[in-house]
């Protein structure tokens, strides 16, 4: 097969051909309530073709391997209708043959369906049988595949992965107020990653109790204190799809917001994509252009200093290219996406931030949220006042609103308590969803932060 891809690539007339294969199976079992709503196993296998010829891209996408000629010759003939004569120029990459197994401990293609079955099972139990619950949501999901790549430029690559998550949530309801909480695990650690989830139903069961006996939190501008996870969520919304270099390129206002060498920050903010860091979500050993994956530093010392490319991308714009074309399937051409993107850690201690706050909210984890280009909108899953450096009162119905420029620059304090987080649900861009994604980052402090409530 390496030898055939090759052959392919090199044969076909044209600037650029890459040719990729994924092959892999998947499992998922999703209780909703009482009602176990799915559950099934998968497999797959297909291919694309992308080629570029006289500035024109050509993408065609199959099932069937054995006629991997016929939709070469279906993309190089896209490529030239679209083509303009003019010069696309991709970033250089090392010609290499790589292969990379990420492989865990406990592989969930190990185990069988009846036993991912059981474990939601009694995780659904568990938040049933909890009077106070009025419905529940447990999902697990589990996913090993290979993919390959050949391309034009002497480059193979094959890669395995193993990814394994499940999600836990409770909903609880007193009238009109409705309540949710949840815990969410999900990454390439292995079945090991899941088993462990007992402790974190007591905990979601504690929390959406809670939540329906706290009041609304008053609307106002507080000094909020964000948690390691709504953290992540906030750099990856709000400033991590900023940072991927395809919507740069493409938007003028934009390539004028996140001009390098602009400082967004005080000294010791510092926000980093790297997915190089194995075990994470987001781990990837190479894009699927072939570029090595690493750590990229967006934001050093409080300014600009990188942006995420593929190869278009970052010739360009005359940078390296950062190991971020990336796709969910073989059905998709690879676009810019992040991998892991966090916010490096500082020098707090969470309680010392606490006790320097006088008067405001501290916000735990991430119910849901939008951005549009520098604004954003994020509704924390729980939250509580601080008051004359105390944590108070629980508070619900918390939206932390603003302008993510504005915002970097009023991060005044970053704690030394990192941590990363995957999930189930993915990141999306480009009609593309969900590609798996690690984000996280230390306790943070940002004055004057607009919260809409009561």
């Amino acid at each position: 097969m390496l030898d055939k891809l090759k052959k392919i690539c090199q044969s076909i007339d044209s600037d650029y051909c890459e040719i990729r294969l994924h092959e892999g199976s998947s499992s998922s079992v999703n209780y909703s309530g009482k009602e176990l709503e799915d559950i099934g196993e998968r497999s797959g296998l297909g291919g694309c073709v992308r080629v570029l010829r006289n500035g024109g891209w050509g993408f065609a996408s199959f099932n069937d391997i054995h006629q991997i000629e016929k939709y070469a010759a279906l993309a190089t003939k896209q490529a030239a209708l679209v083509g303009e004569e003019k010069k696309v120029v991709l970033a250089p990459v090392k010609p290499q043959t790589s292969v990379y197994h990420s492989k865990p401990a406990k592989d969930p293609a190990d185990y069988s369906l009846s036993d991912k079955q059981e474990l939601a099972f009694r995780y659904n139990f568990n938040l049933l049988a909890d009077e106070r619950i009025t419905t529940t949501n447990v999902t697990y999901r589990d996913s090993t595949g290979t993919r390959y790549l050949a391309t034009s430029d002497d480059i193979f690559i094959e890669q395995r992965y193993s990814f394994c998550g499940i999600m836990v949530a409770a909903i609880a309801v007193d009238g009109l107020n409705v309540q949710r909480a949840y815990d969410v695990r999900g990454d390439l650690r292995g079945f090991d990653n899941v088993l462990d989830m007992d402790s974190a139903c007591e905990k979601v069961k504690e929390r959406v109790a809670d939540l329906l006996g706290a009041k609304p939190v008053d609307a106002g501008v507080y000094d909020v204190i964000l948690d390691p996870k709504l953290c992540g969520v906030f750099v990856h919304e709000a400033f991590g799809h900023l940072s991927e270099a395809d919507h740069i390129y493409e938007n003028p206002k934009l390539r004028a917001m996140m001009r390098p060498g602009k400082r967004f920050g005080d000294d010791f903010l510092n926000i980093t994509d790297n997915g190089s860091i194995k075990g994470e979500a987001g781990h990837i050993a190479f894009d699927d252009e072939g570029v090595p994956s690493g750590h990229t530093p967006l934001i050093e010392n409080g300014v600009l200093v990188g942006r995420l490319h593929n190869r278009e991308t970052a010739a360009k714009m005359d940078e390296k290219p950062t190991g971020n074309a990336r796709a969910i399937s073989s059905s998709c051409p690879p676009i810019v996406r992040m991998t892991n993107t966090y916010l490096e850690p500082g020098e707090w201690d969470c309680e010392e931030m606490i006790q320097d706050t006088q008067d405001g909210i501290y916000a735990a984890g991430m119910l849901g949220g939008q951005t549009n280009m520098e604004m954003f909108t994020f509704s924390s899953e729980e939250a509580w006042k601080i008051e004359n450096g105390k944590i108070a009162d629980k508070v619900r119905d918390v939206v932390l609103t603003g302008n993510v420029f504005k915002t970097l620059a009023n991060i005044d304090a970053v704690g030394n308590d990192f941590k990363l987080f995957g999930g189930l649900g993915g990141c999306g861009k480009g009609g593309q969803s969900p590609l798996r994604v690690g984000d996280g980052g230390p306790h943070c402090r940002i004055r004057n932060v607009v919260i809409g409530g009561r």
